[in-house]
């Protein structure tokens, strides 16, 4: 992603401070003390953690200076809320923070629409799955999460399988280190090209071969060209009985065949 590419929103990528377990630790402990210096300190600190969350939404065009731009509000959020009197590390909370921060934005520029009532539970449904994460420091279950709300579990499946912004057919989910990559398209079976189906059309092919040339147009223009019996009759100069007569006796030797 950022192989040609060093300066994103007038940041240097190459040039952002990485900060040690204690730099942060005492950031975190003067942040939490009020110390505005140190909460900016903390912020630009992490900012790495912001462009390695970004890396993971690359494959869906969208403007990466507009992604970590929202991807810095997520990591404020997270210093603004992160508790130092738990024992966990402060990327294991904001990470999620980023990336829930991300995917809202995505969501409401989404072009397909679903509906406000839905769209609503699905956001109360996330913001109950932050407060679990801070509680419990764990993913929590959908289980968890309906119980938060008083919903039914299946009423917060729905609304949260409605706001997942949908992947591309080319989107990689491996590259190996020769460069090869395997996208989605590539994990998907398609059963309208088994041998079964590849054995019926041949012989459908081969009963549409065996009419007569009268018979044969009509099929084609009945069932390829999707026109009526009227509208073939006008075309070819007969009577429409005589279409429909020569059609069922088409589709009679096309049987026999099969």
């Amino acid at each position: 992603m950022y192989y040609n590419k060093v300066e994103i929103c007038g940041v240097n990528t190459s040039e952002l401070k990485v900060l040690t377990d204690e730099e942060k630790k005492e950031l975190l402990l003067r942040t939490k003390q009020g110390d505005e210096q140190a909460r900016c300190e903390l912020i630009g600190g992490n900012l790495r953690l912001v462009l390695s969350v970004v890396q993971r939404f690359t494959g869906r065009r969208e403007n990466l200076d507009d992604l970590f731009q929202v991807g810095c509000i997520g990591l404020v959020k997270a210093v603004d809320n992160f508790n130092i009197e738990l024992e966990v590390k402060f990327s294991t909370y904001a990470v999620p923070m980023i990336i829930g921060e991300i995917r809202r934005y995505l969501r409401d520029n989404n072009s397909i629409r679903i509906s406000r009532s839905l769209r609503d539970l699905a956001y109360r449904a996330l913001q109950a799955k932050e407060e679990l994460i801070r509680e419990k420091e764990c993913e929590p279950t959908v289980n968890d999460i309906a119980a938060r709300l008083g919903e039914a579990k299946e009423n917060v499946v729905r609304a949260m399988e409605a706001i997942i912004e949908p992947i591309s057919l080319y989107e990689p989910v491996y590259n190996d280190s020769g460069g090869d990559s395997i996208y989605v398209m590539d994990q998907i079976s398609d059963t309208s090209s088994n041998d079964e189906v590849w054995l019926e059309n041949i012989a459908l092919k081969e009963a549409i071969r065996s009419l007569d040339e009268r018979q044969r147009t009509i099929i084609t223009m009945r069932y390829y060209n999707n026109k009526t019996q009227m509208e073939i009759a006008k075309e070819i100069g007969i009577s429409q009985a005589q279409v429909s007569r020569l059609e069922k006796g088409a589709l009679e030797n096309m049987r026999k065949r099969m």
